[in-house]
């Protein structure tokens, strides 16, 4: 069963809160879930205590039985310590990211140590038909 942890929404009309729930994956946003791990009030302080609070052992064992969070959640996770922070870089659309960057200078790399051997491969002949 694929799990989540993600974010149920709550609250009325313009006031938002949320519940962070660790839930199957076929269901639902709002829908069935196995356990509510916390809560998510968006419209408290950013400063705020009682803005995002989670039962950090309760998710520490979803994360361990393979659950995957969601982006919104993986950032509150993140400022929590609780999993590596992501490197996020703003991409316009077409843009590489680092890691393609970096994939294409390791091929370009290789590429040109190949030709290296190549062109050194093909005048080791050549001075040994001299040296006869």
């Amino acid at each position: 069963m694929a799990m989540k942890i993600r974010l149920a929404r709550g609250g009325s009309k313009k006031r938002p809160h949320y519940a962070i729930v660790a839930s199957d994956a076929r269901m639902p946003r709002d829908g069935r879930f196995i356990e509510k791990l916390g809560t998510y009030a968006p419209m408290l302080p950013k400063d705020s205590e009682d803005r995002v609070k989670m039962n950090i052992e309760r998710v520490q064992y979803w994360l361990s039985q393979g659950a995957q969070p969601t982006d919104r959640v993986a950032r509150m996770l993140e400022a929590a310590g609780i999993i590596p922070k992501k490197d996020r870089a703003n991409l316009k659309k077409g843009e590489p990211g680092k890691a393609a960057k970096a994939r294409v200078e390791e091929k370009a790399a290789k590429a040109t140590a190949a030709a290296d051997a190549a062109a050194a491969a093909a005048a080791a002949p050549a001075e040994e038909a001299a040296a006869e």
